[in-house]
């Protein structure tokens, strides 16, 4: 047992409902809430994350690249802790369980009212299970090829955020935009930390990341991007909510995010950002929990308006 949740690798688990967090919580302040679609939302990212770990672990366990160059701890298959057959059957048994628990937050959010709208999240859904395998699995696997940054953006950031919320309101707010790329730039700069960890074991598979193509010093200024982006755009969300003083709460997780940056600025050797990986993972967590909390702000203007009338 100890072996399969090491390969879910746990800590991973917080930042990938950061955006099921903050989409929810915009979805309640304006009045939209239903408690199966947050309990069946979360339990979807949630498999999802961990069927992308084991795929992951997967992938690189058969091709070579998780190997003694590899930085932090062994996976499963590559300490023999885990069999590739068992891995796999565990792969098709998250996909069947994430897929199950997407069906269900879909049932749950249209009920067979809306269709269309139940037909574009089932299919959402399969591109998003296909998508977590198919990272490092297979011949033309597309994290071997760069394009792994493109997937944690979308489904982290933009699915997930922009997804949940439609599922309450049945509309789109352009506006709830800004946390969602924030969370989206935020969840990839997890992915480039890794990336950048492992840019010299990489190098040697043939495994093709951003970090690999670009070369450090790039994946660097790229990571100052990603990381300061996110922190605007989550200011500029909340000047335009008209935010009140004590609702910048959120700005407590700026200070680890603000030493994070200055760690990796003044970082020489890549196999040192190990570390690093977890705490900005829990930021971006803490982020969308003070975010989400000051939200939940506007529901109380809402109470107050329905007395006063």
């Amino acid at each position: 047992m100890k072996h399969w949740i090491d390969a879910a690798r746990i800590r991973t688990l917080p930042l990938s409902v950061s955006g099921i967090l903050v989409g929810s919580f915009y979805a309640l302040s304006q009045a939209y809430f239903n408690w199966k679609i947050i309990i069946f939302a979360l339990s979807t990212t949630v498999c999802l994350q961990v069927l992308s770990n084991f795929a992951n672990d997967y992938g690189d366990g058969i091709k070579g690249t998780d190997n003694d160059d590899r930085v932090g701890p062994k996976r499963a298959i590559q300490s023999g802790a885990i069999t590739p057959q068992a891995m796999k059957v565990a792969i098709f048994f998250m996909s069947l369980l994430t897929l199950l628990s997407a069906l269900s937050l879909i049932y749950f959010s249209f009920k067979g009212k809306y269709l269309v709208y139940s037909l574009l999240f089932f299919v959402l859904g399969i591109l998003a299970i296909a998508s977590a395998i198919r990272y490092t699995v297979g011949k033309n696997a597309y994290g071997y090829r760069g394009y792994g940054d493109i997937f944690v953006f979308i489904f982290f950031g933009l699915v997930s955020t922009f997804g949940i919320y439609f599922m309450f309101s049945k509309q789109i707010d352009w506006l709830l935009l800004l946390p969602a790329t924030a969370i989206g730039f935020l969840s990839v700069g997890v992915l480039n930390l890794n990336n950048m960890r492992d840019e010299a074991s990489d190098r040697k598979v043939g495994k093709n990341t951003i970090v690999v193509k670009m070369g450090g010093k790039w994946a660097k200024n790229y990571h100052y991007f990603l990381i300061i982006s996110a922190m605007v755009l989550v200011v500029l969300f909340a000047i335009l909510n008209n935010f009140n003083f004590d609702q910048y709460l959120f700005l407590v997780a700026y200070f680890p995010l603000t030493k994070h940056l200055i760690t990796v600025y003044k970082n020489q050797e890549p196999r040192l950002l190990d570390p690093e990986l977890k705490k900005l993972a829990l930021s971006t967590f803490l982020l969308s929990v003070l975010l989400s909390l000051a939200l939940i702000f506007f529901v109380s203007d809402l109470i107050v308006y329905y007395i006063l009338n």
